[in-house]
């Protein structure tokens, strides 16, 4: 596991009338601090990839389609250092993924619909001052492969 980064396994319930999935919550072991919430949507074979943050945490949960989550931590410091993982991500595979700030992420949809992502980051979005570098997604210098099956 790349360090800091955090899973909590995510639980739905069935019923007659529909699902109920809880993402995160105050007492959560994985919550630090909540600063926002918004979605995120890619369309089918569409990346957003890659960015990272100087300060905030990123929390990461696909409630409808199917991502592809890859992080990769290029923190020079890290004992995980030039670490990659990655998860498929969906109400089928429901879990959080607690991106600290430092690695580098991104997710491709590969659904054939589109895949809506929950995102609660631990600050507020600062247009003035965004906290958000960004590489190509088909940069060398991460070693991944977005085209793979």
């Amino acid at each position: 596991m790349i360090s800091g980064v955090k899973i909590k396994e995510l639980k739905v319930n069935y019923d007659e009338r529909g699902r109920l999935m809880e993402i995160l919550r105050c007492d959560d072991e994985v919550f630090e601090k909540f600063g926002q919430v918004y979605i995120t949507t890619a369309s089918p074979g569409i990346i957003k990839a890659w960015h990272y943050h100087k300060k905030q945490d990123d929390y990461f949960c696909c409630i409808l389609g199917t991502m592809r989550l890859a992080i990769y931590d290029a923190r020079e410091k890290s004992k995980t250092f030039g670490k990659i993982m990655e998860w498929e991500l969906s109400l089928d595979n429901p879990k959080l993924v607690k991106i600290p700030a430092g690695i580098y992420h991104g997710f491709k949809c590969i659904s054939k619909t589109e895949a809506v992502v929950v995102n609660v980051p631990t600050l507020a979005y600062n247009g003035k001052a965004p906290d958000e570098y960004r590489v190509d997604a088909f940069s060398k210098d991460i070693p991944y492969d977005w085209a793979r099956p």
